[in-house]
């Protein structure tokens, strides 16, 4: 069975960090590039930053460049979201996932069930 978990969400002040987590169980995460997602209150999922399967470099949005680190340890199966700088538009659900394709097309095979991250002014 395939499951996406992600933890790490939770509140924090403007200017805070937190990191997330991403655990990956019944498939391989090497296998894809992967990714994080948001999705605010009445807007749209859109995705922040994406990662190789093997070495092949990252990609970050431009609104999330220099604050948000995207990371993976492909032994524990498992990939991480650093976010440093935390901005009050910052607020939404956070998902991971593992892409369809390459980085940075977003398209997604699977999806996790996201973490609520709150930034307070």
């Amino acid at each position: 069975q395939v499951l996406v978990l992600e933890s790490g969400g939770g509140l924090v002040q403007a200017g805070g960090s937190l990191r997330l987590s991403c655990a990956a169980s019944g498939f391989r995460l090497d296998e894809y590039d992967v990714g994080w997602f948001r999705q605010a209150p009445g807007k749209e999922r859109e995705g922040l930053s994406c990662m190789g399967n093997s070495d092949r470099g990252t990609h970050y949005v431009t609104f999330v460049k220099g604050r948000f680190t995207i990371s993976r340890d492909n032994a524990k199966n498992m990939m991480y979201l650093q976010m440093n700088n935390l901005k009050p538009e910052d607020t939404a659900v956070y998902f991971c996932a593992a892409l369809t394709y390459t980085c940075p097309v977003w398209d997604v095979n699977y999806w996790g069930q996201g973490t609520q991250v709150t930034v307070s002014s």
